[in-house]
């Protein structure tokens, strides 16, 4: 069983963007007139993180992790719909509906949410994977920003079109409160904010996979992987 010094770091770093980015997501901000969800902050770098496993540890040890952040992230929103749920004490009730509001979610937008996740994680995965071995290990920038183009846009399409659509055929209470005709502009403004992320960040990129893969004396190449989400078990 091959040992790595950082891996549970990397992983622990992964998982916590996830969390995060799910937990501030009810905040919409305005950057330069851009009105974006809070998570884009910090996001963004779950996909850079997500890079960093492909490169260096490979596919099998990414998808491994994809699947420890769903769970991770599923722990916290069962927590919180508990707590949510709890009867408040009585000095402490005023505050229910502003917690309610910060922390909590909707069915349909916490489904989107789950499979935005893994289309997104995988392709990115998947795709950085694949190029390597295509570019037997060359041009580290263009597998990280191509992967990122591909896993990045299936996220907010998904997500967008999943959790935001309006669909008047739903029930009032999930509907939707995107119109079909900015359904596009959505997606694209979403999609190019986080592959800017990616992209400004490649340098960094650069230096944490370069030291991992001199720190562990690991590059590992998706020559023979199978590339089933579904196959979590890793050799060796």
């Amino acid at each position: 069983m091959m040992h790595y010094r950082y891996l549970n770091w990397v992983t622990a770093i992964f998982v916590a963007c996830l969390i995060t980015a799910n937990i501030i997501a009810v905040k919409l901000i305005d950057i330069g007139g851009l009105i974006l969800p809070a998570a884009v902050i910090i996001f963004p770098v779950s996909y850079i993180v997500g890079d960093v496993l492909t490169e260096v540890y490979g596919y099998a040890r990414a998808r491994q992790v994809i699947w420890i952040g769903f769970t991770c992230n599923l722990i916290a929103v069962i927590a919180i719909a508990i707590a949510s749920a709890l009867p408040p004490a009585d000095f402490w009730a005023p505050n229910q509906a502003a917690y309610e509001t910060t922390l909590g979610f909707t069915p349909r937008l916490l489904a989107a949410s789950f499979v935005a996740y893994l289309v997104g994680e995988f392709l990115n995965s998947y795709v950085l994977a694949r190029m390597k071995v295509a570019t037997n290990g060359r041009y580290l920038w263009a597998r990280t920003i191509g992967s990122t183009l591909i896993g990045q846009f299936a996220d907010s399409a998904v997500f967008i079109t999943l959790g935001l659509l309006q669909i008047t055929a739903l029930p009032p209470a999930v509907q939707g409160t995107l119109p079909p005709q900015a359904l596009l502009n959505t997606i694209v403004v979403q999609w190019l904010f986080k592959s800017v992320y990616e992209i400004v960040a490649t340098p960094l990129t650069y230096v944490v996979v370069g030291r991992l893969k001199r720190a562990e004396g690991v590059d590992v190449f998706d020559f023979e992987t199978d590339f089933s989400p579904f196959h979590v078990r890793v050799d060796g």
